[in-house]
């Protein structure tokens, strides 16, 4: 075995690469050629160096070129037979020991063509798996940045993809959305994602058969990251039931959907092709009497509650009726039926009044 296949070797050590990539890297690049030697040349064998030539566009001269050519006498003591212009293959001598320069230059070159075909797969791995989940172990923080060992590489979980007051624990083990991979001069990057809709999507997916299969479809998700998610899902096959495949039995799917989101509290709405009826399970857990369509170009709506269920239905900072308008985008008015009456009255004050200034 030759010493530039132990240095492929210690390189596949140390590097703690398994295959034959190492070698097939040496074997297509020319680097090795010059190092390890081939086994057959082809030379040239010319006359003197202003020997001439005949051919049928007429005579010309080659420029000598001992690399690459061989005297015709010097060619004759090999092969008797040699005639101008034929071509002598010769035998040459296999180097197998090289110095410790040689050696460290073909580890390093091995090193480097190694890294770029690692850092070309792991870019058309993952690139694959956009907007899939993954899980992965929270490694450092480098700032606001926070690093997530996810296999082959880093992850890069940014500001804008944390979910606001999430403890980011070194060692501790969480799922995230891939939601875009990059590639860089310094090799690819990894953009993970806490925060994101899609990774409540791909949560419920992992744990609901029914997602994978196709039986219930998600159709829409409004999400605030830490606080609060709405899902809504209908059903595509008779005798599905959409919500309770989510909940599942004992609530344990959707639990364990919470749970990986530190708690984030979840709303399972029955979606609609009916708009108020749709509006009106968007409000969820919150009970609605009416829903008025009052401008459908323009998707604004206005929904009516009963005094108990006002500030439920508003939710803490106007969070539930947000999230409603999100979920179904439209514009959502929230009025009580005390608010409608003294509406009235006051219009008709209003109309009343300048009759009375007439008379």
């Amino acid at each position: 075995m030759s010493q530039v296949h132990y240095v492929v070797e210690g390189v596949d050590e140390e590097e703690n690469i398994t295959g034959p990539l190492p070698l097939k890297l040496m074997e297509e690049k020319s680097d090795f050629a010059d190092m390890e030697g081939r086994s057959r040349r082809r030379e040239t064998g010319t006359t003197e160096k202003e020997e001439t030539e005949k051919e049928e566009e007429g005579e010309f001269k080659v420029k000598f070129n001992p690399e690459k050519h061989i005297l015709l006498d010097d060619a004759k003591k090999i092969n008797k037979k040699i005639k101008v212009g034929d071509e002598l293959i010769t035998e040459l001598e296999t180097h197998t020991e090289f110095g410790r320069i040689a050696a460290q230059t073909a580890k390093q070159v091995v090193i480097q063509r190694l890294r770029e075909a690692e850092r070309s797969a792991v870019y058309e791995e993952f690139k694959k798996k956009e907007g899939e989940i993954i899980s992965g172990i929270v490694q450092r923080k480098e700032g606001p940045l926070v690093f997530i060992d996810i296999g082959k590489t880093n992850g890069i979980l940014t500001v804008a993809e944390q979910v606001p007051e999430e403890n980011y624990r070194i060692g501790s083990r969480l799922r995230f959305l891939i939601l875009k991979v990059d590639e860089t001069p310094r090799g690819p990057v990894v953009v993970l994602s806490r925060s994101h809709p899609r990774l409540v999507y791909g949560l419920f997916g992992m744990e609901v058969p029914e997602i994978d299969s196709g039986a219930v479809e998600v159709k829409a998700i409004a999400r605030e990251a830490g606080s609060r998610t709405k899902i809504a899902v209908t059903s595509k096959e008779n005798g599905v039931d959409p919500i309770g495949s989510l909940v599942g039995q004992k609530g344990v799917r959707v639990q364990t959907v919470i749970n990986e989101l530190a708690g984030e509290k979840i709303d399972i709405i029955l979606w609609s092709d009916k708009v108020a009826e749709f509006i009106a399970n968007s409000f969820s857990p919150a009970k609605i009497l009416d829903v008025k369509v009052l401008d459908e170009d323009k998707k604004h709506a206005l929904v009516e509650v009963s005094d108990d269920q006002f500030s439920l239905a508003i939710g803490k900072r106007g969070q539930n009726v947000r999230l409603a308008a999100k979920l179904t985008g439209w514009k959502i008015d929230v009025r009580s039926p005390r608010e409608a009456v003294d509406f009235d009255q006051t219009s008709e004050k209003n109309e009343t009044q300048p009759q009375e200034t007439e008379q």
